[in-house]
């Protein structure tokens, strides 16, 4: 059952998905898991700057359901996150969340784990490399200029606690996204594999 369809587009080509209700259910448990290990799994490091587990399952679902997926799994979760502290929402780390979110399955969605075929070396490769990078521009460029142009934090501060956590979430969403996937590839038939006899 399709509940709605949307479209993204890369260099004037239009790639059809569907959101399906499986993509909805997804998006809870991924938002759920999201918000309990952000909230109960995470290792302080720097000024409200933690070693955090939860976009490594933030990929794992991103390269599975698509970036609106990815998106609003990380939106609902690190907004539940930040209420649960108490301090209300921080507004440029929930954006960022939600680009990070977006950007691995919009990325990702060219790395094919539903074939199986996360076992190659270079697709785990270029898991690594691209969450990488979305990591480092989202928490250590966009998440201070946020910061700054929001809440004036001090600019001094506000960079050094952005490339700490980039730097964080881009090793454990490679460790942790990467063994996630590949046990995820391991249950999957790979492309081929099946021949009629």
């Amino acid at each position: 059952m399709h509940i709605f369809k949307y479209r993204i587009s890369l260099k004037g080509e239009f790639d059809m998905q569907k959101f399906t209700v499986k993509t909805v259910v997804a998006i809870g448990i991924g938002a759920a898991i999201f918000f309990l290990l952000a909230r109960f799994a995470s290792i302080p490091v720097f000024a409200n700057t933690y070693i955090s587990f939860q976009y490594a399952v933030l990929g794992f679902f991103a390269a599975l359901f698509g970036p609106i997926a990815g998106a609003l799994i990380a939106l609902i979760g690190h907004s539940l996150t930040d209420l649960s502290f108490g301090f209300g929402l921080w507004w440029s780390w929930i954006i960022v969340s939600t680009i990070v979110g977006f950007c691995f399955g919009f990325i990702l969605k060219k790395v094919k784990v539903a074939e199986g075929e996360f076992d190659n070396p270079k697709v785990v490769a270029q898991f690594c490399i691209w969450t990488a990078i979305i990591h480092l521009v989202g928490w250590g460029v966009i998440a201070p200029a946020l910061d700054i142009l929001i809440y004036a934090e001090p600019v001094e501060k506000i960079f050094v606690q952005g490339l700490i956590a980039g730097v964080a979430n881009a090793v454990t969403t490679a460790v942790i996204g990467s063994i996630l996937l590949f046990i995820y590839s391991k249950t999957r038939p790979k492309t081929g594999s099946l021949t009629q006899d």
